[in-house]
């Protein structure tokens, strides 16, 4: 009886101490390298190509996250206030046109420089590579 009690505390311990395991913490520097890194192997970039793309890319990225920072704000909206909700609504249903609005013009530079094929590789491989980083984030933390 006291070994069962025993073994049920040490795995109800061990369950408690890597749960306890901080996640690390989200590096914005590494995650673009990374997006970046992936985006070159997915549409096997050139070099030269990447040079040519990247800067352009990062621009896009840059317009974009403002949009994303404006919709943020909406996070916390008391939503016993109609009003205020239905301005919010409003607000991010302009944010997400305007995001829209920058990827078209961004993918129509984005062809200028590369060939349609390879922008469309581009844009497929980002999309996976949201989603696989979205799984990773998503997935409880196990022990390396």
């Amino acid at each position: 009886m006291k070994k069962k009690i025993l073994s049920i505390l040490l795995l109800a311990l061990l369950a408690l101490s890597v749960q306890a395991q901080p996640r690390p913490k989200f590096d914005p520097a590494k995650f673009d390298a990374d997006l970046e890194q992936f985006i070159t192997t997915e549409a096997a970039l050139t070099p030269q190509e990447a040079a040519q793309f990247f800067p352009v890319y990062r621009e896009m990225l840059k317009k974009q996250r403002m949009f994303f920072a404006q919709m943020r704000r909406y996070h916390h909206m008391d939503t016993r206030d109609d009003k205020a909700c239905k301005e919010a609504i409003e607000e991010r249903d302009q944010c997400d046109l305007q995001i829209k609005e920058v990827q078209q013009q961004y993918h129509n530079r984005f062809m200028q420089l590369l060939p349609a094929g390879k922008v469309f590789k581009i844009l497929r491989a980002e999309e996976k590579f949201h989603r696989q980083a979205f799984r990773r984030m998503a997935k409880p933390q196990q022990k390396r």
